[in-house]
């Protein structure tokens, strides 16, 4: 009859040895807050940014990357490749959506938040030393929390389900062609709840508007 082994015992030498596993770190719960308010009162004060993707028919992958503004929720910009989410996809989205609302301008002419996650396209230095310069605060939410950016979730949702299921897309230069006129549409005629159910560019015209 073998001997019966001292569990506690093995753990005890294994441990001055050196022969433990490491334990796995836990995930450091974040301490920045959140309300779950995206949306702001008036347009250029925020502006939030993410990405989707889809499959073309031919099995070829289209990325996508958009600057939507947090008050009047047009999307103001977007870049779309056939490769990964990168810096460059990023950066060039924020400075078409500065030269979109601020008249061709290269800088905002005040300080607009860029709220994303923390995506590496996102959080690059490169893109972040760009976005101070073109006059962009950016703001990235906290790790593990989407609600954050709820509003380009929900941007994301709608452009899938009433946009991209629908479009022809045998390939990836018809889906460009067709995500274009997508994007138009959702700016020009989609209504939105929060807007009254008015399209963003319609909001925009009628804020904009002497009273």
């Amino acid at each position: 009859m073998k001997p019966s082994l001292n569990a506690k015992r093995v753990y005890r030498v294994m441990r001055r040895h050196g022969l433990l596993l490491e334990h796995r770190p836990r995930h450091a719960s974040s301490t920045r807050r959140h309300d779950g308010k995206v949306a702001v009162d008036s347009s250029n004060m925020r502006w939030c940014s993410d990405g989707f993707e889809f499959r073309c028919d031919a099995g070829v992958p289209l990325r996508v990357v958009f600057a939507l503004d947090c008050c009047d929720r047009e999307a103001m910009s977007w870049a779309a490749s056939t490769g990964g989410y990168t810096g460059d996809m990023v950066r060039d989205v924020m400075l078409q959506a500065v030269e979109n609302r601020f008249t061709g301008a290269l800088k905002a002419d005040r300080e607009v938040e860029w709220l994303s996650d923390n995506g590496s396209c996102y959080i690059a230095d490169d893109t972040l030393k760009f976005s101070r310069k073109i006059g962009l605060k950016p703001v990235t939410t906290p790790v593990r929390s989407p609600q954050s950016n709820g509003m380009a979730e929900s941007f994301v949702k709608t452009m899938k389900r009433d946009y991209v299921s629908w479009m022809p897309k045998p390939d990836a230069r018809t889906a460009l062609q067709n995500l274009a006129i997508a994007f138009d549409h959702d700016n020009e005629s989609h209504p939105h709840s929060a807007l009254k159910y008015r399209s963003p560019r319609e909001f925009r015209r009628q804020a904009n508007s002497p009273t």
